[in-house]
């Protein structure tokens, strides 16, 4: 049976990495793998994290099973927080939702929910989107296509194509969008474009699908959830996955969370049962521990304000490293306007210069990033900014 498969090309990241773990040059610098990192390159444990862990470490008395839909208080921090507490879609009765291994166990879920729901559905993905949409939601046996969103030559949103393709959708057909710190490009909708999305939505019996991986890393936990709340509010159907791993930094632990807004309570009823039944055959039960965690600091009031200061830190850093390196870049006489960098937001950009320069910085310079030239901006920190301006003014 086995003898039949090929082997495939290694994920586009994690090659990278492999590459950059061999490299033994010390001025090595990574700018691709998705994480967060501090000044000193740790990706760290926050100081909230570590002191609800303490608690339910030392609370815990039993590691059974806690149930197909994961922790419920969890579920209900999630809930609030993506929604906000006062939120009519809470109101009436109207949110589903189960913890989930990762966002990427949330995608997964809710794929194969739309999938169970409609076998037809068209589900349409910005173009670029996260490499993992994809494959993720093509497993669950939807339908995939793509709509316009990044304008590469002007670092900028074409909301005109985007919008225009969009109309071409009908009832029943699904558009994912980021909630947030677009990954990879950075750019993030406007209010005025999320309220005129959700127009659009409402008059064609379009279902949003947001992927929230970010909350809290762009403006503030609030401003990065508008869309998905005025979505909820506006409309009869939503569905929001979200991710506890950078907002958190919970990575390994693999938290998320899928929440399926109905039409009404009845329907939302039925719904929690599909999506219990679904994480039931794909994976039965989700891990505890992450959620726990995560659960645990949402409705401590204390770790709460606590978590809310470290995240602010989080974001401060990876929005004022953006700055740094557009002015290190203007400083050395750059022959193009970086400047764009310095408006986006969360952790990703595109550099904007051609796969064979990406390919010099790798080879010459030992600065590493995907070959689209996405960068992770966290991997910059005052010690290596320098180089790394010095390094793109060169191939350039």
């Amino acid at each position: 049976m086995f003898e039949k498969l090929e082997s495939l090309a290694p994920d586009a990241i994690i090659g990278i990495m492999a590459l950059f773990r061999e490299d033994q040059d010390p001025r090595k610098v990574d700018l691709s793998v998705g994480v967060f990192q501090d000044e000193q390159g740790h990706t760290p444990v926050m100081a909230c994290v570590k002191q609800a862990e303490r608690e339910i470490i030392d609370a815990q008395t039993t590691k059974t099973y806690v149930g197909i839909a994961g922790n419920a208080d969890f579920n209900r921090g999630m809930e609030a927080l993506l929604l906000g507490a006062d939120h009519p879609a809470l109101r009436d009765a109207r949110v589903a939702t189960i913890q989930s291994p990762g966002g990427s166990g949330g995608l997964c879920v809710a794929g194969h929910l739309i999938h169970r729901a409609a076998p037809d559905t068209r589900v349409c993905l910005s173009n670029p989107s996260w490499p993992n949409h994809l494959p993720l939601l093509r497993l669950a046996g939807l339908k995939l296509e793509l709509y316009p969103y990044y304008d590469p030559a002007k670092h900028v949103i074409d909301f005109g194509a985007m919008t225009a393709c969009l109309e071409n959708l009908g009832h029943g057909d699904v558009v994912l969008i980021h909630g947030c710190c677009h990954n990879p490009c950075g750019a993030d909708l406007s209010p005025d474009q999320w309220r005129q999305l959700a127009e659009l939505c409402e008059r064609r019996g379009v279902t949003p699908f947001i992927d929230l991986a970010y909350q809290g890393l762009s403006e503030d936990l609030d401003a990065d959830a508008y869309g998905a709340r005025l979505m909820a509010e506006l409309l009869p159907e939503v569905v929001i996955v979200a991710s506890c791993s950078k907002n958190f930094g919970l990575y390994r632990e693999r938290v998320g969370s899928v929440s399926v807004i109905s039409s009404n309570a009845e329907r939302s009823r039925a719904v929690a049962t599909n999506l219990a039944n679904v994480a039931r055959g794909i994976y039965s039960m989700p891990p505890d521990h992450g959620a726990a965690i995560a659960g645990r600091v949402l409705h401590s009031p204390e770790l709460r304000a606590q978590w809310v200061e470290e995240l602010a830190g989080v974001r401060n850093r990876i929005n004022g490293l953006r700055g740094l390196l557009v002015a290190k870049l203007a400083e050395r006489g750059a022959p193009r306007d970086f400047s764009f960098i310095a408006n986006e937001r969360g952790m990703f950009s595109f550099l904007g210069i051609s796969k064979e320069q990406v390919v010099r910085l790798r080879e010459e310079f030992h600065v590493y990033m995907l070959e689209s030239s996405r960068i992770n901006l966290a991997g910059i920190n005052n010690a290596n900014v320098d180089y790394v301006a010095d390094s793109i003014v060169a191939v350039l």
